[in-house]
């Protein structure tokens, strides 16, 4: 009998929000994490996200919905817009659990993660990249994911946030 998997994601929330908002639709956070579950075999989703006191309930929905949150510090840039970089958090993540998981999925479009990415499949530890559209994933992620590169935008159908129907 096969052993299942026990795989960890990583997301970059923002930019697979801002990747998807721009393709034209919203995620379903609820979806998505089923998704990760069914699909990849992952029993942990960490979602390093920016922390902004107004957002609470946005928070505990995406706690309800199975993911273990990772807060990093808010500030604003000199027009106002909230910024929180969240990379060097993910990449520290990822170490800190390397023994814990059996394979990581990289879900960003962001080419900071090329050396994280490169190193994982080195390993035999990336299970996969998950970019939200391929038009604006970075060239050295695809380079570095190889084959294990696969495209959100190719589940709107099933991961789209239908007011009503799912959440967002």
């Amino acid at each position: 009998m096969k052993r299942e998997e026990n795989n960890y994601a990583f997301i970059d929330s923002q930019n697979l929000k801002m990747g998807i908002e721009e393709l034209g639709w919203k995620l379903d956070f609820k979806r998505f994490n089923t998704y990760l579950k069914e699909k990849y075999s992952v029993k942990t989703t960490y979602l390093f996200i920016g922390y902004l006191l107004e957002n609470q309930r946005l928070y505990t929905n995406l706690q309800k919905y199975g993911y273990e949150l990772i807060f990093k510090p808010i500030i604003k840039d000199h027009s106002g817009r909230a910024k929180g970089n969240i990379d060097a958090d993910l990449v520290l993540q990822v170490m800190i659990n390397f023994d814990r998981y059996d394979k990581a999925v990289i879900v960003s479009s962001d080419g900071d993660f090329y050396s994280l990415v490169e190193y994982l499949y080195g390993e035999g530890k990336l299970k996969t990249v998950l970019s939200p559209g391929k038009e604006k994933c970075s060239i050295l992620l695809r380079k570095k994911a190889k084959e294990r590169i696969d495209f959100i935008e190719n589940l709107r159908g099933k991961l789209e946030y239908t007011k009503g129907v799912g959440r967002g």
